[in-house]
């Protein structure tokens, strides 16, 4: 099990590279659009969308990471409640168990809207991307990400020692 969980480890390097290198391309489409607007007067026509899908994958690309590795932002205000080994385990089993179902909701939402927008035939302004694409990658990424939370879920509550970083 072990075993398999570096392996996880090592597979999520994947999307943080994919992602940062589509943040470059962000940075440097917005850097371009500027200077061609403001030099130019020629700004790139398909920037807006391109931000727009851009922004997406990166969030979503990331947000079964962040999960994963428990990086996301939260508020610990209950924190001092919880001070005893096995009512931070039931808390943090509750909460991953709790945030993994409620993506369910809103991944089979945006399903629904993908498959809106093929039928509907609906592609981006400039470039004429189909938007279902957009909608099925952050369907799917928000899938996994649900998933991630409801076996980081289960892993923390029958087996913690499987989540804690191996220094070898």
């Amino acid at each position: 099990m072990r075993s398999a969980l570096n392996l996880v480890r090592q597979l999520s390097q994947l999307p943080m590279l994919l992602a940062s290198v589509v943040l470059f391309l962000l940075m440097a489409m917005t850097f371009t659009d500027v200077i061609m607007r403001s030099a130019f007067n020629a700004p790139l026509e398909a920037a807006t969308e391109l931000t727009r899908m851009f922004m997406a994958i990166v969030v979503f690309l990331v947000m079964p990471i962040i999960s994963g590795s428990q990086e996301h932002i939260v508020v610990d205000l209950a924190d001092p409640l919880f001070t005893n080994k096995w009512a931070i385990r039931i808390r943090d089993t509750l909460v991953n168990l709790a945030c993994g179902a409620m993506l369910i909701w809103p991944a089979r939402q945006v399903v629904v809207l993908a498959e809106r927008a093929r039928d509907y035939g609906d592609v981006t302004e400039y470039l004429a991307i189909p938007q279902f694409y957009i909608g099925w990658f952050i369907a799917i990424l928000t899938f996994v990400s649900a998933f991630v939370l409801l076996a980081r879920g289960l892993i923390t509550l029958f087996a913690p020692q499987l989540l804690e970083e191996q220094n070898d």
